[in-house]
């Protein structure tokens, strides 16, 4: 178990400096086939964010499920953000507007320490930026129920666990492909964000070795 230090957190912003684990981190948890580029929508960018927060005694993180609706994410498990707008300034500033609407967080209580590798959606045409933020207290949760269905709460000691990194076979595209995904309270988190993940948690490792 690894509580939320003023040290872990030092490292951890030290390892985000460095060269990141970068598309080899990503790539082990995309599934066997991934979809071309759409052509049905122009290029465009979004910020998500990690959040970290002591629950617990441990360093947790939280991911929303998101509604259905007519998308290609429809009810998929994903971490907070959206697209970005001319009137963020910036994609770190996306990231947080964007979780505060989905999570009711406090964007002003929470500090970005870092940022991942750039992550290419094919499905949407959409380049993901994941940004690494913290905060001293877990936050006073409030779901938008407009775009989210439930908040999961999780443990990074968790999500680490190679007992809760699975595969299924899914239709995809029309084809039958191997999907590996984080089994997250019974949320199966895979595609895009599972492997957003998958390079953070390479770097939770430098910080945290294997737990």
């Amino acid at each position: 178990m690894t509580e939320m230090t003023g040290h872990w957190k030092e490292k951890l912003a030290s390892e985000l400096k460095k060269p990141l684990p970068g598309v080899d981190a990503q790539l082990k948890m995309s599934p066997v086939v991934r979809r071309p580029v759409s052509v049905e929508y122009p290029l465009k960018n979004a910020g998500v964010l990690i959040l970290l927060y002591p629950h617990g005694g441990q360093v947790c993180t939280v991911f929303i499920k998101r509604t259905e609706y007519e998308g290609v994410h429809s009810g998929q498990v994903s971490l907070p953000g959206g697209m970005y707008k001319e009137e963020d300034g910036s994609l770190m500033k996306t990231a947080l507007r964007e979780a505060n609407e989905e999570t009711g967080m406090d964007a002003s209580a929470v500090t970005i320490i870092g940022k991942l590798t750039p992550l290419h959606i094919p499905v949407s045409n959409v380049n993901v930026h994941a940004f690494v933020g913290v905060t001293d207290s877990r936050p006073a949760f409030i779901h938008d129920p407009s775009e989210v269905q439930y908040l999961i709460e999780e443990s990074l000691e968790e999500i680490l666990n190679e007992v809760n990194h699975k595969t299924k076979t899914m239709m995809l595209f029309g084809n039958e492909v191997v999907v590996p995904y984080f089994d997250v309270k019974g949320n199966h988190i895979w595609g895009a964000t599972a492997m957003i993940v998958s390079e953070f948690s390479e770097i939770v490792k430098r910080v945290t070795g294997d737990w």
